[in-house]
């Protein structure tokens, strides 16, 4: 039987149901996910866009990534929250962020990204595999 996780942004407009297991999910600390969250890293999981439907409208932001090319974000319309990263009808994988998921239980990190720019006060669990930048 196939896992099933969902999620949405606080008021409910935009949903998203991703199944099976992620490709990676973690914890990134770089300086484009800080920013976008206001804390010291975003929780995230990432899948195929095969695997992810999404529902309700979005609205983007786009900057530059660590890599240097452009990194889109998506938040709901009505409320902000953050939701996912990725272009609908575009990207090959999503990035879904581990505090917008329904059953936060779930979300079980496995790597810390970017940690060489993880401020000190910014905890880094016990058990991650550590990258200073991206996984190769």
């Amino acid at each position: 039987m196939t896992k099933i996780h969902t999620g949405g942004c606080l008021c409910g407009a935009l949903r998203y149901e991703a199944r099976g297991e992620p490709d990676m999910a973690g914890h990134c600390y770089c300086a484009d996910c800080r920013k976008a969250s206001g804390s010291g890293f975003i929780p995230f999981m990432n899948f195929s866009a095969s695997a992810l439907t999404i529902s309700g409208p979005s609205r983007q932001t786009v900057t530059p990534s660590a890599r240097g090319t452009p990194s889109t974000r998506n938040f709901c319309t009505s409320c902000s929250s953050l939701v996912f990263g990725g272009v609908v009808g575009e990207s090959e994988s999503f990035t879904i962020y581990a505090g917008s998921l329904d059953d936060p239980t779930v979300f079980r990190p496995q790597i810390a990204i970017f940690a060489a720019g993880r401020p000190d006060w910014a905890a880094l669990p016990a058990g991650l595999t550590v990258f200073d930048g991206l996984p190769s």
